[in-house]
């Protein structure tokens, strides 16, 4: 049988991974299995760091982003997947695949506020 949450429950369980998902990463492949930071971007200038994010209170089983968030990305690098953080940077929520943008020289990579969402809707 299949787990049919209501919208309290999915805002519930949204917002508490809101309060500890406070660091987005870029990696150039599959970050890999369970806390994996494999294939994490590294160097440049400035240099590549996760960077904080905030996110705003969930409704209706989503939680949008609370601003842009700008990572710094080097020369070389195509960035294909992003993974959020907790501050320690030792736990790993999730990773998701994305539009691969690739960088010839050093620039950034934004992870849009208005379309970066936690989502726990089926759908």
């Amino acid at each position: 049988m299949a787990n049919d949450y209501d919208a309290t429950a999915r805002n519930v369980g949204v917002d508490a991974i809101a309060t500890v998902g406070l660091r987005w990463a870029a990696h150039t492949g599959d970050p890999g299995g369970a806390n994996s930071a494999t294939n994490e971007v590294a160097g440049g200038s400035p240099a590549y760091a996760r960077k904080a994010v905030a996110w705003n209170t969930a409704s209706g089983g989503e939680a949008t982003q609370n601003g842009d968030v700008v990572l710094d990305i080097p020369a070389g690098t195509t960035v294909t997947y992003l993974s959020l953080w907790n501050a320690a940077g030792t736990v790993r929520y999730l990773k998701k695949s994305v539009t691969a943008e690739a960088f010839g020289s050093q620039g950034t990579y934004t992870v849009k506020g208005t379309t970066s969402k936690l989502d726990l809707n089926d759908a």
